[in-house]
């Protein structure tokens, strides 16, 4: 019996074509918060798109290694997918976190480049540059003469032109904005309705909802 092609898993307007597995609980999580998980085995992962934080169940049988993209357009190990916040991650989850992040913003270069050529003031006194760590006005001055000169063109071209570590700061960046409680979001879409959410990731992907 054929089945009909599955499109990548949907959260929100934003859909995840695969994820980086985070933690698998193969003997299931008796505290979790979704019933049926506390007993069954279940993933936690992260998407590679929007950074979607999410747990799903792998299929019977199928072997989860930490840190493995697992597609989730048919047929995919993963099923029941559903979407769980930073609180929610297990210790091994958050121990995986940074280098999944620091995957997904490598394998995307292209885009996460285009950031430092595009972002802007957020009003008079900050720019989106600053809301990086490590990131004074020194370093965002710095930033914004370079590009005036010319566009930049990868990581490597920030390092040398600029001296900063652009994946280092994009990772913690986005590491921030999953825990939560920040005033302004670049890329992570809060859930605290009174945060500003400047929408980066939907302007680089050139999906503006």
């Amino acid at each position: 019996m054929s089945h009909p092609p599955r499109s990548p898993h949907r959260v929100g307007k934003h859909y995840e074509p695969a994820v980086y597995v985070l933690d698998y609980l193969e003997m299931g999580n008796p505290s979790d918060i979704h019933y049926e998980h506390r007993n069954q085995p279940f993933v936690q992962c992260i998407g590679v798109k929007y950074f979607s934080l999410l747990e799903a169940s792998p299929l019977i049988g199928v072997r989860i290694e930490y840190l493995e993209r697992v597609d989730l357009s048919f047929p995919s190990k993963l099923r029941r997918i559903i979407p769980i916040s930073y609180n929610e991650l297990t210790s091994m989850s958050r121990t995986n976190l940074p280098e999944a992040i620091r995957r997904i913003i490598l394998e995307n270069e292209k885009y996460f480049v285009e950031f430092f050529n595009i972002a802007e003031p957020i009003n008079i006194r900050l720019h989106s540059l600053e809301l990086l760590p490590d990131i004074g006005k020194k370093t965002m001055n710095a930033i914004l003469d370079a590009r005036r000169q010319s566009r930049f063109t990868s990581f490597e071209d920030i390092k040398t032109r600029v001296g900063i570590d652009p994946v280092k700061a994009l990772v913690e960046r986005v590491i921030k904005e999953l825990i939560g409680n920040e005033k302004y979001y670049l890329f992570i879409k809060p859930r605290d309705r009174s945060a500003i959410y400047l929408g980066y990731l939907e302007r680089l992907y050139g999906e503006i909802f």
